[in-house]
């Protein structure tokens, strides 16, 4: 295994502009747009090369690089928190039960509520993986090294993460969510609209939207059917999700009407499992070793990969592959987790 996750460097532009042009749209947090990437690869810098340990509007940005090809084959993102600079605003899914004697009969009606519930919560997205690449295993290194980034710097992340999936969006690139809803208020396709919320935020949204709830029976069936699901690509980023402990908790995406996954950030499993060791060995096969997520450095020195680890004594035999891959030797500390 070659694969090493690191810090987004100004030159993984082109990767990053490659990658965001195969996402098929609905990807907010990598747009195809070069001025935007660029943008976000500067305030990458910027939060790598801060020192304050304090929960900032940091935005990290990872690449996932194939040592042996020079090749980027994946990219991911963590905001250490949302909605400082402007609203972080979702739909919250309701229920309101009405009564009347007259007919004796009880109303169950489910509403959208336009909310900032989830302000100050630190997100992890922007992930994409090449086509290629996702049977090989490397997506859960991929998506699981955040949160040992997260773990390693604690204190700069808030104490609820969250995670938004691209909602449904058909062969045409159109969402019935945002056809069925704002659309309707907007003179914009889902498309210009992404676009438009990619590169400036989706404050345009609250200014023009009704402030009211709405009642979900309004939508059209196509709009009802998809609220909560995400898109079929995303599913298995949904599965992965829920195995670290997020939960969806009826929050979902203005645009597409995706899913937005919620756990506590300590209660992550990936940060709860995780331990950190001293290498006191490196072999070529430690024996009965299982495949882990390894982690060194700190902020733009993070690396991660995937290889064998060995408890031994008070330490750890390491497999020789992730040693030279994470520049690693004995005496050196390493955070894993299981793989």
């Amino acid at each position: 295994m070659t694969f090493l996750l690191r810090a987004a460097h100004e030159k993984d532009l082109e990767a990053l502009y490659r990658m965001a042009k195969g996402t098929g749209g609905g990807f907010t947090n990598l747009p195809p747009d070069k001025p935007t990437l660029k943008a976000k690869l500067e305030r990458a810098a910027g939060a790598f090369a801060r020192d304050e340990e304090v929960v900032s509007d940091d935005l990290f940005v990872f690449i996932l690089e194939d040592t042996a090809t020079g090749k980027v084959h994946g990219t991911c993102q963590i905001l250490a928190q949302v909605g400082t600079e402007l609203p972080f605003y979702s739909y919250r899914i309701g229920r309101i039960t009405q009564h009347s004697k007259e007919l004796d009969r009880t109303f169950r009606a489910e509403m959208l509520t336009l909310c900032t519930d989830l302000d100050g919560s630190s997100e992890v997205g922007g992930l994409f993986l090449d086509a290629a690449d996702r049977s090989a295993g490397v997506g859960k290194l991929l998506s699981r090294s955040r949160y040992l980034f997260m773990r390693a710097h604690r204190r700069r992340f808030a104490d609820r993460t969250l995670a938004e999936l691209r909602g449904a969006i058909d062969d045409a690139g159109n969402s019935p969510f945002w056809d069925g809803l704002a659309g309707r208020f907007f003179d914009m396709s889902f498309r210009d609209a992404d676009e438009f919320n990619a590169k400036h935020g989706n404050q345009f949204i609250a200014d023009l939207m009704p402030k009211h709830p709405i009642y979900t029976a309004l939508l059209s069936e196509a709009a009802r059917q998809v609220m909560g699901q995400a898109h079929y690509s995303g599913r298995p980023a949904m599965r992965m999700l829920e195995n670290e402990g997020f939960v969806f908790q009826n929050y979902i995406d203005i645009f597409d009407g995706g899913p937005t996954m919620i756990v506590d950030t300590d209660r992550i499993r990936t940060i709860r499992e995780a331990k950190d060791a001293v290498v006191t060995a490196v072999s070529d096969a430690p024996g009965g070793a299982p495949i882990q997520i390894i982690a060194v450095g700190d902020l733009a020195r993070f690396r991660a990969c995937l290889g064998y680890v060995n408890k031994n004594g008070d330490g750890v035999t390491l497999g020789t592959a992730a040693a030279k891959l994470l520049g690693v030797s004995v005496g050196d500390r390493i955070t894993y987790a299981p793989g």
